[in-house]
């Protein structure tokens, strides 16, 4: 009798310690099954603001609360969009050499490369809403102002050196009417003569003083933010290796004196395609280039 009660005791004992093994699995299972609430979904990078910023040499007011906040506003959103910037970087390494080069010889700031960031994120083929075309986003009906030619044939707006010339011509006129190149530039988005008239009406010239349509508003910041963002790449977490970067494209200058009414011919002559012909000089848009007696265009094509 003893020997039965023990071996019943026995039995109980162990059925409720799997009973209690099985519950708390069950209970683990049902655990990782349900969503906890205060379970927090990660931590969002905020980049630091700088303590100090320059535009063109020009300062950038950042003891001041709107100023300050405004910079921030443009340096984060950008900031999160990393495959953007990492874009940009690639597309810098081939652009930027010759964009600086063209500012410098137009004496105007280098700082001006991240306004054709600004506008066009250093694609050619960018196309805005209103019409604008290509690096530097001129219209069609400014861009001959600007000594640019724009027909059915040819688009120099496509060319970055002859459009970076272009744009350093109103940069240069409008560093001129207002006496800053922070102005000079925040015009570029508004015009002059959209500058000038909340100058006048507000009694300044400084684009930090003044109140303008948002998108203005938010200009120079954006050029700040590409500028922070680029010039500090790596430490930002932007990490290109070199081989990873667009590089410059060899080619080699040929002087076209006659007109070519066939292009794919003349490039399958010229030991290439009609597409590259196309790539290395976008500001040809037809298949065909006139070439008016005793002048001569150039064109690039691939070593």
């Amino acid at each position: 009798m003893n020997k039965f009660v023990c071996n019943i005791t026995l039995f109980l004992a162990g059925s409720l310690f799997g009973i209690l093994v099985i519950s708390q699995l069950a209970f683990k299972e049902h655990d990782k099954k349900m969503p906890t609430k205060n379970k927090p979904l990660g931590i969002a990078e905020v980049p630091d603001l700088p303590g100090k910023m320059d535009f063109a040499g020009e300062q950038v007011p950042l003891d001041r609360w709107e100023v300050k906040e405004r910079m921030d506003r443009e340096l984060l959103f950008n900031f999160h969009n990393k495959p953007g910037i990492l874009y940009m970087l690639k597309l810098a390494n081939r652009h930027f050499p010759v964009i600086s080069e063209r500012l410098k010889a137009n004496g105007v700031p280098d700082d001006f490369k991240y306004l054709c960031v600004a506008e066009s994120n250093l694609e050619s083929t960018a196309r805005s809403r209103a019409g604008a075309i290509s690096f530097w986003q001129f219209m069609d009906y400014t861009a001959p102002g600007y000594q640019l030619t724009v027909n059915q044939q040819v688009d120099q707006r496509y060319d970055l050196e002859k459009a970076t010339d272009a744009a350093c011509r109103y940069l240069k006129q409008a560093y001129n009417k207002f006496g800053n190149w922070t102005a000079a530039a925040a015009s570029y988005n508004c015009g002059m003569g959209g500058y000038s008239s909340q100058a006048g009406f507000q009694n300044s010239n400084l684009y930090y003083d003044l109140y303008l349509p948002e998108e203005t508003n938010r200009y120079i910041f954006r050029i700040m933010a590409f500028k922070h963002l680029m010039s500090n790449a790596e430490e930002l977490g932007f990490r290109l290796h070199e081989n990873e970067k667009y590089q410059p494209l060899p080619f080699k200058l040929v002087e076209v004196t006659n007109s070519i009414p066939d292009l794919a011919k003349f490039a399958t002559q010229n030991g290439t395609s009609y597409k590259i012909l196309k790539l290395m000089n976008p500001w040809i848009r037809g298949r065909s280039i006139t070439v008016a007696p005793k002048k001569e265009i150039v064109l690039r094509l691939p070593v």
